[in-house]
């Protein structure tokens, strides 16, 4: 089970240090800048397409994304 809390945290944590707004981010990604609002408040949880688009962009395992390892 995903902890999506952890994903909501972390994934704002990877916007942040690249210094990106949710649009920008979105723009980049081709997402939805209130689903990823969404997503970094808890909101919503991201389906498999969208966690894998997000690694990809950010250069990170799902693992670690998704709260499951550091």
């Amino acid at each position: 089970m995903m902890r999506q809390d952890k994903f909501a945290q972390r994934l704002y944590q990877l916007r942040k240090e690249k210094a990106l707004t949710k649009a920008k981010l979105g723009e980049l990604t081709n997402m939805n800048p209130s689903q990823l609002s969404k997503y970094e408040l808890n909101k919503n949880e991201p389906t498999a397409s969208v966690i894998i688009k997000l690694c990809k962009f950010f250069n990170v395992s799902a693992g670690y994304i998704l709260g499951l390892e550091d």
